[in-house]
């Protein structure tokens, strides 16, 4: 299992590599707002779906995409699983 205190730099990680709006190469900050609500859902054992539809929300209506892909949902959920899925 990831020690806690990792796993925020390791989803900064995977959301910069991930890139939904194409910035972080210029700003490598940019999602560290999506970084405290998704480690809240994943630890309380959110799904795909849940997850899904958050990063959805989230990029429509924070970062003004109007048809987001939510590609980064099943690395999100799959990263989740291989750290071991530590709950709060």
């Amino acid at each position: 299992m990831t020690p806690r205190r990792v796993l925020p730099e390791n989803l900064r990680y995977l959301l910069n590599q991930w890139d939904p709006i194409g910035v972080v190469d210029e700003v490598d900050d940019e999602y560290d707002c999506l970084i405290a609500p998704l480690l809240s859902r994943l630890a309380a054992g959110g799904g795909r779906a849940e997850i899904g539809e958050f990063l959805w929300y989230e990029l429509t209506d924070h970062f003004g995409l109007s048809d987001p892909e939510t590609l980064g949902t099943d690395r999100l959920v799959a990263w989740w699983a291989a750290v071991g899925g530590p709950s709060r």
